[in-house]
């Protein structure tokens, strides 16, 4: 069997002087593709550095964090230019974040709009965070109908409706995660209403690690156990999840 984490960040100072052995973990463990999340400017030369040491294996995107806009988010977009030619298979991670950046909501929007323009521009797909500003996400994927975008919403922990809202705007997929596995999580309740077809694996690492393992640095290495809490909710195999989620993360990211 063989699995692809769609959302990962092993350049993160988390690993420091363990990335190349994570990633190794990662392979032994049947995660042979590997996203590697782009959050801005900090970061990005050693993430691309990881990628371009692990071809194959590792899978560059480009973008700016919703956490990171601030007034000066217009430099960073600009400062994406001279990484495309680098390869990026998406944009993202990108978004809204109210949580933690309800004083930039603005800015966040009008980021998010112009990386939508990147994307269409570039013809790739869009990897989404998105917490606490469900209502405003979906004004702009209104404003943004026509540009025929197609991606993920990372970390999936909505509901089964937030999921069919987003359908009506294309090809859109769901990224599930170790919150798959919590006790009481209510998206294991929500990923029954969910076609595999539409589902993505992803870590988030070294955040958000699966039980047993919660409170402990999330790996790569560690979708099987999110996979078999899939395969056990939607009562099929395992090797239907790895099948599937592989399929649907090879189209989407073109990988």
């Amino acid at each position: 069997m063989e699995f692809v984490d769609t959302h990962t960040h092993l350049a993160d100072e988390a690993f420091a002087g363990e990335e190349d052995a994570a990633v190794e973990r990662a392979v032994a463990a049947g995660v042979t593709k590997m996203l590697q999340a782009d959050t801005g400017t900090d970061g990005r030369e050693a993430s691309y550095a990881l990628c371009a040491r692990h071809p194959g294996v590792l899978f560059p995107m480009l973008g700016l964090y919703p956490g990171n806009v601030d007034e000066n988010w217009r430099d960073e977009i600009d400062a994406l230019s001279k990484w495309i030619s680098k390869g990026p298979v998406a944009i993202g991670e990108i978004g809204l974040d109210y949580h933690y950046g309800a004083e930039t909501k603005e800015l966040q929007k009008e980021a998010l709009k112009v990386q939508f323009e990147l994307a269409r521009d570039l013809d790739l797909p869009v990897n989404i965070h998105l917490r606490d500003a469900t209502e405003d996400f979906f004004a702009v994927m209104e404003e943004c109908r026509g540009m025929g975008l197609r991606g993920n919403l990372h970390a999936f922990s909505a509901s089964a409706e937030v999921f069919d809202r987003m359908q009506r705007y294309g090809e859109w997929y769901v990224g599930i995660g170790g919150v798959l596995t919590f006790k009481k999580a209510h998206i294991a309740e929500d990923v029954l209403r969910i076609p595999l077809e539409r589902i993505l694996l992803e870590t988030d690492a070294p955040y958000l690690a699966p039980t047993p393992l919660r409170g402990t640095r999330n790996e790569s290495a560690n979708i099987p156990l999110i996979a078999s809490k899939l395969a056990e909710l939607k009562g099929v195999s395992l090797e239907d999840v790895a099948t599937i989620t592989t399929r649907n993360a090879e189209n989407l990211f073109a990988i």
